[in-house]
C-alpha cells in the first residue's frame, strides 16, 4: 500500500477527518537518520502526526513540529507542506532505551519534561508560533493537548509505528478526526471509544485495511462527504545555493576563519545527510561578495 493521505469530513460538515498511511515514508526517514528502534518509533509517531496535520494546510502553506525534552533524544522535528512532501529528524538517533514486552518506551525516550512547538507558516508576514508543555509525551496525546487547548479545536489523534525483528519500519500512520464550532462534541466521545475498540492502526494497516476502510469502521452510521487524496512522499528542501546562503549569514569573520583552515568546508542535512562541500575558493568568493560591515548574527 503505498503512503498517501485522505481527508473528508462528514455531510452535515461538523466533523472533519484525515488518515494517513506513512510506512515508506518512516522507513526512509529511519535509514537516513540512522535511528535505533525506540527513537524510529518516536520519530516515525512524529511524522505521521505532521502528515495528519497537514491535511488542513493550502497552496504553499507549510507546517513543522518540533518536540524538545529532557530525554535521550533530545529534540525530534518533522515537517510538511500542502502537497505530501514530508521530511524528519532527530538529534540523538540513538536513545539506548531497548524496547520490552510493553513495547517502546517513547515518553522515557523524548522526556516526561518538555515542550511541544508548532509553526505555521501561512503565507502571511511572519509564521504563527504555538508552544505548550509536553502532556504525556507519547506525541499523539501530545498533538491532541495541543489542538484543544491552543487552537481550540476539540480533536482526536491516534499515531502508530510498528517494526519488523530488524528495525525496519513495516507499519506506520496517522489519524486525525477534529470537531468544527457548533459541531456536537459527543461525537468526538463516541469516535474515541470506536478507535478504543478497534485494533491499533498499525495491526488495522497490516491486515491490509487502508484508510478507506479504517474510515468505513470509524464513521459507521455517519453520513460522510467525498473524500480527497494525497500522495505522501519523502522530500527534502535542502539545496546547494540554500546551503551557501546560510554560510552567507555566518558574516565575515567567521567565513575569514573557515578559508584560513585551508580545507574544504562541509555542511551536512540534518534531514536528508545529503553533504554539501565547499573549497576555500568559494568561500572566498561568498566573502568578496559580503558587505564591509556584514559580520553574520550577534
Amino acid at each position: 500500500m503505498k503512503d498517501h493521505l485522505l481527508r473528508v469530513a462528514t455531510q452535515d460538515g461538523t466533523l472533519r477527518a484525515a488518515i494517513a498511511v506513512t510506512t515508506d515514508l518512516a522507513e526512509a526517514i529511519r535509514q537516513r537518520q540512522g535511528t535505533d528502534p525506540t527513537a524510529t518509533v518516536a520519530l516515525g509517531r512524529l511524522v505521521s502526526g505532521a502528515a495528519v496535520m497537514g491535511s488542513l494546510l493550502k497552496g504553499d502553506q507549510r507546517l513543522a513540529l518540533m518536540i524538545e525534552g529532557n530525554g535521550p533524544l533530545q529534540k525530534l522535528h518533522a515537517e510538511t507542506d500542502a502537497h505530501g512532501q514530508l521530511r524528519g529528524s532527530v538529534k540523538v538517533p540513538l536513545s539506548g532505551i531497548a524496547p520490552t514486552s510493553d513495547g517502546f518506551d517513547v515518553p522515557v525516550a523524548v522526556g516526561r519534561a518538555g515542550f511541544l512547538h508548532v509553526v505555521k507558516d501561512l503565507g502571511l508576514k511572519e509564521p504563527y508560533r504555538g508552544m505548550v508543555q509536553l502532556y504525556t509525551s507519547e506525541i499523539a496525546e501530545d498533538l491532541a493537548y495541543y489542538l484543544t487547548t491552543s487552537e481550540q479545536i476539540p480533536s482526536t489523534v491516534a499515531l502508530g509505528v510498528y517494526l519488523e525483528q530488524e528495525g525496519q519500519v513495516a507499519a506506520a500512520g496517522g489519524l486525525l478526526v477534529q470537531a468544527m464550532p457548533e459541531g456536537d462534541e459527543a461525537l468526538i466521545a463516541l469516535l474515541e471509544e470506536r478507535l478504543v475498540a478497534l485494533p491499533p492502526l498499525t495491526t488495522l494497516l497490516r491486515e491490509g485495511q487502508g484508510p478507506e476502510q479504517i474510515l468505513e469502521l470509524l464513521f459507521e452510521g455517519i453520513p460522510l462527504g467525498t473524500t480527497e487524496t494525497t500522495p505522501l512522499e519523502f522530500r527534502c528542501t535542502c539545496s546547494r545555493p540554500q546551503v551557501l546562503s546560510m554560510l552567507k549569514s555566518l558574516g565575515r569573520e567567521e567565513l575569514q576563519e573557515m578559508i584560513e583552515q585551508d580545507e574544504p568546508t562541509s555542511v551536512t542535512c540534518e534531514f536528508c545527510k545529503e553533504c554539501y562541500a565547499f573549497s576555500g575558493a568559494e568561500l572566498q568568493e561568498l566573502l568578496d561578495g559580503l558587505k564591509p560591515d556584514a559580520q553574520g548574527p550577534k
